[in-house]
């Protein structure tokens, strides 16, 4: 549209102008939907400042549900996208002397920008006695800092030779609400796991390498169908480069899954994603990562 005159509308900053997106984020090689821009903000009008200030929450459109049916708080945002990026932050303490503290994570879109963060919750003891199998409670907030998932997972064995007390983890949204489980299947050499509704009903089935260790590439778990036999998706522990994988315990996670997944599930599969770097990833001050299920 122009005015009078021809001279064309001023364009108002801050819309779709391509030159001006951010860096991409990891690149899994998957083609899919274009990645949403912004993580929907509160349902309904948002009390803020006077006009001029800075923008609240966008409501929605006239005649469209504020939230998908079924679908828990905060986690609307899943709904539109196929993919996730996971990134550990980096500890400085245990870079420098080795003394194990609190994973941190911030939880990313295909372009890169942070869409959730989470923080295992546990005491110093468990996290140096224990090492990667310790129990822990994990928290993963939106950007507004709303908690809208909360991972749980116990103490647990994780070698094939006590197929009796395997690694499990549950997985709430909103936190006190459980939509499933991971549970790890026995495997005399595979690492398996099985991806659970609520009911404990088994939903889907991921499928690790034999040897876990990703020696300058991505180690890929891949996501199946209920049959074991149909790839969905995948989640991939991509490759960080010498120093940090050497030095730090910082880990880079892809989670690619059907863009019609139920929301629930892919919340689930992002629990299953730290579950898989706590098992094989997690390096515990002088102690070996583990690479099997042997181990």
């Amino acid at each position: 549209m122009s005015q009078p005159g021809g001279a064309p509308y001023p364009v108002p900053p801050g819309y779709g102008d391509p030159s001006q997106a951010p860096p991409p984020g990891f690149n899994m090689g998957y083609s899919g939907q274009p990645a949403v821009m912004y993580q929907p903000g509160p349902v309904g009008p948002v009390p803020g400042p006077e006009y001029g200030g800075p923008p609240g929450g966008i409501s929605p459109a006239p005649g469209v549900p504020a939230v998908p049916v079924g679908v828990p708080p905060g986690l609307e945002y899943l709904t539109q996208i196929d993919q996730i990026l996971i990134h550990q932050k980096v500890e400085l303490l245990e870079a420098f002397i080795g003394f194990e503290t609190n994973n941190q994570y911030e939880i990313k879109n295909s372009l890169g920008q942070k869409i959730y963060k989470a923080k295992e919750k546990n005491d110093c003891c468990t996290r140096n006695c224990c090492g990667s199998l310790r129990s822990f409670d994990m928290k993963i907030k939106d950007n507004m800092d709303r908690e809208v998932i909360r991972l749980i997972r116990p103490f647990r064995c994780v070698s094939c030779w006590c197929p009796c007390c395997l690694q499990e983890m549950e997985v709430q949204a909103p936190p006190g609400t459980t939509i499933g489980y991971v549970k790890q299947d026995w495997h005399p050499f595979l690492p398996k796991f099985s991806i659970q509704g609520a009911n404990k009903e088994t939903l889907m089935r991921l499928e690790g390498p034999c040897f876990a260790c990703n020696c300058c590439g991505d180690v890929n778990f891949e996501l199946k169908g209920k049959d074991g036999d149909t790839p969905i998706g995948r989640i991939s522990k991509q490759w960080s480069g010498l120093l940090k994988e050497v030095f730090t315990d910082t880990d880079n996670f892809g989670i690619q899954f059907p863009l019609d997944l139920d929301v629930k599930m892919k919340a689930v599969l992002m629990g299953a994603c730290f579950l898989i770097d706590f098992m094989f990833f997690e390096k515990v001050g002088e102690a070996n990562q583990r690479s099997s299920v042997f181990s």
